[in-house]
């Protein structure tokens, strides 16, 4: 039986970017081929032809009255210098109090920081006006220095690409790693960067793809991701120091080797969790845990669930796709 897709209200206005309005319509929106998973609506606080910031209007033709009703709502971004009008903001609170997820991409982190509903907490927005919004609210937590942030009932993230990043981590939530797989395969790009890296790497690009000994390093990691792998072994694969290895890898990716190649081993038994019969045992064996006491340590301390609660959650739903 197909599950009924969630439904996603995304808010446009007056002279916004047509890119930030078209990534979660992007990722959230149909697949070829495949059910639906999200009922995406895009609406404004005054439906009707609103302009972009690229030279062309959009026609909009929902009002705020979709988000009454949605599951997830979107706030792709936002004039930083502008006030939201009263109206929007009590929309917002009003279906966060409902409990629907609210998800502020980019410079959408200031209407979730304006609206209220993260008082006390922590946002990420783009790193040029982070400064700005700590000024403006000094209550909040506002982070520069990772891609996305992921508190339940309120996501946000750097900006643009991050905001790619941070819609594929909302599909792999709701319907696991395989599907989220497919979708960025879909849009190519890549299937997952943890929210714990950094926005800004000030890092040259190779002149030659070739050069790229920390790519030739993690394509040696993860054909191994079921053996042990100590950092020393690994820097010896791509002729590297141990030292010279751990300060380009984080230079190159914004986390330590060790950091990243656990989140390879989750992803690997995530994936194996939803689209296999394999025992716990085996699943963390195949992904280089050892045993299925570590695979529920890091399980728990990094996704906040166990391995059997995460296959009763998607096993099914993915073996309808």
């Amino acid at each position: 039986m197909t599950e009924s897709p969630r439904t996603v209200a995304v808010v446009a206005y007056d002279g916004m970017s047509p890119f930030h309005l078209s990534v979660p319509c992007l990722v959230l929106g149909e697949r070829r081929g495949a059910p639906p998973r999200y009922d995406v609506q895009v609406c404004a606080e005054e439906p009707g032809s609103l302009r972009t910031n690229a030279g062309f209007g959009i026609s909009v033709q929902h009002g705020l009255e979709a988000m009454d009703r949605a599951d997830v709502v979107v706030l792709p971004s936002w004039h930083p210098g502008r006030d939201a009008s009263d109206v929007l903001l009590t929309s917002i609170r009003s279906a966060h109090a409902r409990g629907a997820t609210v998800v502020g991409l980019c410079l959408g982190a200031f209407l979730v920081a304006d609206s209220g509903i993260a008082d006390g907490r922590e946002v990420v927005t783009h790193w040029r006006y982070a400064d700005h919004l700590r000024a403006r609210h000094p209550e909040l937590t506002v982070r520069a220095d990772v891609l996305w942030s992921d508190q339940g009932d309120l996501i946000t993230s750097a900006g643009t690409a991050a905001s790619l990043d941070c819609c594929l981590h909302l599909v792999r939530t709701h319907h696991g790693v395989e599907f989220a797989q497919q979708v960025a395969r879909d849009i190519v790009v890549a299937p997952h960067r943890s929210g714990s890296q950094a926005q800004y790497i000030p890092v040259p690009v190779p002149p030659d793809p070739a050069d790229d000994v920390i790519e030739k390093a993690m394509v040696w990691a993860r054909e191994r991701l079921d053996q042990p792998v100590s950092l020393d072994e690994w820097a010896a694969a791509v002729a590297l120091s141990r030292r010279t290895f751990t300060r380009q890898f984080r230079a190159r990716t914004g986390s330590s080797g060790q950091a990243w190649l656990l989140r390879q081993r989750l992803d690997r038994a995530r994936l194996l969790l939803e689209t296999t019969d394999l025992p716990i045992e085996r699943v963390a064996a195949e992904s280089g845990f050892g045993s299925s006491d570590a695979l529920r340590h890091h399980f728990h301390s990094v996704l906040g669930t166990t391995p059997q609660r995460h296959r009763q959650e998607f096993y099914s739903s993915t073996s309808r796709t």
